[in-house]
This record gives structure tokens, sequence and C-alpha cells, in this order.
């Protein structure tokens, strides 16, 4: 017993001493250990190879425009969630739009009941659909009226982007025109926000 307690003692001292020396050594700027980046690039690059050039491109970046969709929508549920828990109350689910409620709800047990998928299924609002969100914020207007410039402008963005949204997800390929339109909405968004 003795021995192993010694053996594991040893075996985590020498642990803790490369811990600390490969620190120093990232520091000087020495790799030390796996570059995680370039084995993630490599392995994106062995998925793609069979594709051709042209499609790889357009993949790429439309899985930039995707990620951005993906944070701005999840941002836009965030911002809905924090600020209807602070005016309506822990309760503010049950004063959600019922129909939207009702969707979102029956969309949830079946994800609960059918699916082998195992993500993120506690979230009621993580199962309206994305032009919901802009229907919440103004049936529930009083209570983001000081962070937004009018409902119009909130329609506005939001249904473009839902467009986009949709378009990316079927997997269309938008121009590059159309790129910047989706960049600057989003980036309007995150400054009229606080983002």
């Amino acid at each position: 017993m003795t021995d192993t307690r010694t053996a594991l003692r040893d075996f985590m001292f020498r642990g803790l001493m490369f811990e600390s020396k490969a620190a120093g050594f990232q520091s000087a700027g020495i790799q030390v250990g796996a570059d995680v980046g370039q084995a993630e690039e490599r392995l994106l690059s062995e998925a793609l190879s069979p594709f051709g050039v042209v499609r790889r491109n357009q993949a790429l970046e439309m899985g930039r425009l995707y990620v951005v969709i993906h944070c701005f929508e999840n941002e836009v549920r965030s911002l809905i969630r924090e600020t209807l828990e602070e005016k309506d109350g822990i309760d503010w689910i049950q004063k959600l739009p019922a129909k939207i409620r009702s969707f979102a709800e029956g969309r949830q047990k079946a994800a609960e009941q059918d699916s082998w998928l195992s993500g993120e299924k506690s979230d009621v609002l993580g199962f309206a659909d994305f032009g919901h969100l802009a229907t919440i914020i103004v049936e529930k207007w009083a209570h983001f009226e000081d962070l937004l410039p009018s409902q119009h402008w909130l329609k506005q963005r939001m249904d473009e982007l839902e467009k986009v949204r949709h378009f990316i997800a079927h997997n269309r390929v938008l121009l590059p025109t159309e790129y910047q339109r989706v960049y600057m909405y989003i980036a309007d968004w995150n400054r009229v926000v606080g983002l």
C-alpha cells in the first residue's frame, strides 16, 4: 500500500513539475503539447476534402454567417428571458402570448419524448420560433420600449434576419453583399442593446 501511495505521489509531483515548466516555456513562446487549433483545422480540412473548392469556400463563409446568426438569436432570447424575468417575475413563461407558449411547450414536449438528441431541452423559450421573438417583444413592448427605438425598427431587422436564418438553415448560399447587410443589422442591434 505504501509503495502505491509513494508511486502516486511521485507521479502527481512530476505532473505538477511538468505543468510548471511547460507554462514557463509557453510564456517564452515555445510550443509545448498539441496545438488544438491546428488539430481542429486538420480535421475540418479532411472532412471537406472530398468536395470542390468552390463548395468548400461557400460552406466556410456560410458557416461564419451561421455562427453570427446563432449568437444573435441566442442573445435575443437571453434579452427576452432576463427582461421578462425581471419585469414579470419567475413565472414569466406563463405570461407569454398563449399561442407562442403553447407552440414552444409542444415542441419541447416532442423533443423530450421523441428525440434521440440530448441537447438543451429545459428552456421553453429555446423552442419558440425565431419569428416569435419579435412578437413576444411587441406583445410585451412596455418592458422593452426603453431598450429599442421602435417596434418598426425591431420588426424590420427581425423579419430580414429571419429570412436569412431560413436561407442558411436550408443550406442555400447568400451573396457577399447580403452578408454585409446581416453583419450591419446585427451590429446595429448590438449597439442599441449595449452589447
